[in-house]
């Protein structure tokens, strides 16, 4: 009888980037090999007993098919295996750590539109942006690019300014000096030209909130100069995407925190714009409605949108970006595409390696359980 194949344990440098997606892991040829292996020994070892040719060193025939099918197995399974993992992962690993990264779908789509974005023309441009309150540098000669048809988020540490980037890009915060152009319009010099190409989701988002839902995205249509049977089908078609249809009726003043940033979202889309800079767009949305709102900005920048957002969440960035921008003390630190920025490793461990965090939590000797204490 053939000796039992010694199996071999699964790798453990699988890497999934997004924990809540749950990918599916392609095991590498040699353990299906394995697998073949062990179903063979098991049928084996449930088949009845080998006649006497087996005894005198002649294999049995379901002896010898099973030692065919071991043998055939990897040649069979392995191109197969092997699609499957250059689908959904890269074959190499990490140079920094070692491990092989699974990609998610969101972010293989956000690896593909780096690549198309690449050569799409540039639809918003900040140059030398500066902010100053006084003695306080806001910002401090912030520059960047937005290509058509793409998804850049800006994460920073709070207090870096990325509020007060955002704000002077739609047109609602004066720079101390630099300039900001949307499809080659002056956002200061030709405002109102400019911001009819661009929807904005501000922080701190104040709300008429005795107006209804329906009122507000009525609101929010005729100002940017939509006839009402348009605005009317608008407004319906973006209740529905949004999840927010039952309440058209009620007054904003009641809806949750969550709801009201959806309603906010909506008012910044009701006009098609070619742009869209949001602050904190998924903040104190649920899980759902983030997911939904994530479908909704990569269709809108399917179709040829771009879209700018702020984010403290960087596993959200590194999922759903294709490019990055970081800011530190109001100047950007590092940007570019979320791979060529991270660097090998993840979104969080680069952003940690650039804001030097290294003595945050030093000084707190004191702080520990009672059962710790003297």
């Amino acid at each position: 009888m053939p000796a039992t194949p010694q199996s071999e344990e699964f790798p453990d440098n699988v890497d999934v980037v997004d924990s809540s997606a749950a990918p599916r892991v392609t095991e590498p040829p040699r353990t299906l090999k394995n697998r073949a292996a062990r179903a063979a020994v098991q049928v084996e070892t449930s088949a009845p007993a080998a006649p006497d040719s087996a005894v005198q060193g002649e294999p049995a025939p379901a002896e010898s098919m099973q030692a065919e099918s071991v043998q055939s197995e990897p040649a069979q399974v392995a191109p197969a295996a092997t699609e499957t993992a250059n689908a959904e992962a890269p074959q190499a690993a990490s140079p920094r750590t070692g491990r092989i990264e699974v990609p998610v779908p969101s972010v293989v789509r956000a690896r593909e539109r780096a690549e198309i974005a690449a050569g799409n023309p540039v639809v918003l441009r900040a140059e030398s942006l500066t902010k100053s309150y006084g003695q306080v540098l806001a910002a401090a000669d912030v520059s960047f690019e937005v290509h058509a048809g793409s998804l850049t988020g800006v994460v920073g540490p709070n207090g870096a300014g990325k509020t007060t980037v955002l704000s002077m890009i739609t047109g609602l915060n004066r720079p101390s000096s630099g300039r900001i152009s949307v499809h080659d319009i002056d956002v200061w010099g030709k405002g109102p030209a400019a911001k009819r190409v661009i929807g904005s989701l501000p922080d701190r988002l104040r709300l008429f909130d005795r107006l209804t839902g329906g009122q507000l995205l009525y609101y929010a249509g005729v100002l940017q100069g939509l006839d009402q049977a348009t605005v009317a089908k608008r407004a319906a078609e973006l209740a529905t995407a949004f999840g927010l249809e039952s309440a058209l009726d009620r007054p904003v003043s009641d809806y949750s925190a969550g709801m009201q940033k959806k309603i906010g979202l909506a008012c910044s889309m009701i006009h098609a714009p070619e742009v869209l800079v949001l602050d904190e767009p998924y903040e104190t949305i649920d899980p759902v409605s983030a997911s939904n709102v994530t479908e909704i900005l990569e269709k809108y920048v399917a179709g040829g949108g771009s879209v700018i957002m702020s984010s403290h969440s960087l596993d959200l960035i590194q999922r759903i970006c294709d490019h990055v921008v970081i800011i530190v003390d109001g100047s950007v630190v590092a940007q570019g595409t979320v791979d060529a920025v991270r660097d090998g490793v993840s979104l969080e461990e680069r952003f940690k390696h650039l804001t030097n965090p290294d003595d945050e939590g030093k000084g707190l000797e004191w702080l520990r359980g009672s059962s710790d204490s003297e």
